[in-house]
């Protein structure tokens, strides 16, 4: 049982973000692997343990800081990875090309991704690999498992849960449910340095997005305070409706 992970490298979720123009100023911030994508890293090794043979592969699209993230990656249990280096931006299909066209020949019965990268929290770039790689896809995946020739997935809606099968090789986006990540071990850690890191460059589509400028959200206001009991409320009402639009 071959997977492949695609991981994406992410601010720290606890980092205290600057803007810089049309983006973030990286200094001082912490990169880590987008957590929804660790559930995913954490879900094909299990599914390795589970059927005894295999390999799991990382696969990321970024700069050369991406090796850090894929080492995390590696020493959690990984087999090997591959970075492909190119221009990591916000049209979503620029990145599925990009990683499409380096799984195209992928043997992997099982392509994993995240259901959301933690920065941009789109959740295109799954689904759009597996139409480009007319391969069936399930987003929003708890839990999985692979049966023979399929892949039964329980997505959680609500008042309840969703069983999907579809047939293998598939696309599957985690989120959490029963894929919590393991702690990298020092063995582990020190196990990473040694397994194969391979760089290539990206076949990269142009991003047919940009980013035209970010800025801080408005600060919050003073509250009002209109009156007390009962007779507050036609005040109130009226400041709903007049100041906020809010009725």
């Amino acid at each position: 049982m071959n997977v492949t992970v695609c991981v994406k490298r992410v601010p720290d979720t606890e980092a205290r973000i600057r803007i810089d123009g049309t983006g973030i100023d990286p200094s001082g911030v912490k990169f880590i692997v987008s957590p929804y994508d660790e559930f995913a890293i954490e879900a094909g090794l299990r599914t390795k343990e589970a059927a005894g043979e295999g390999t799991v592969s990382l696969l990321s699209l970024g700069d050369a800081s991406t090796q850090e993230s894929l080492r995390a990656g590696l020493a959690m249990g990984a087999d090997s990875a591959l970075l492909l280096t190119g221009e990591v931006g916000i049209d979503g299909l620029a990145t599925a090309k990009a990683l499409a066209n380096e799984l195209e020949a992928s043997d992997a019965a099982l392509i994993l991704f995240g259901v959301k990268a933690a920065d941009d929290d789109q959740q295109q770039v799954g689904p759009m690999v597996a139409t480009l790689l007319d391969r069936p896809c399930v987003t929003g995946v708890a839990s999985f498992e692979v049966q023979g020739e399929r892949a039964v997935c329980h997505r959680e809606v609500e008042g309840g849960v969703e069983v999907v099968e579809v047939d293998l090789p598939a696309v599957l986006t985690i989120t959490k449910g029963a894929y919590e990540p393991r702690y990298a071990s020092l063995k582990g850690i020190m196990a990473a340095k040694r397994k194969p890191l391979e760089e290539k460059e990206a076949a990269s589509a142009p991003s047919r997005l940009r980013v035209a400028r970010l800025t801080e959200p408005p600060a919050r206001g003073a509250g009002q305070i209109v009156g007390e009991g009962p007779d507050a409320v036609p005040e109130l009402v009226r400041l709903l409706r007049e100041e906020a639009n809010a009725l």
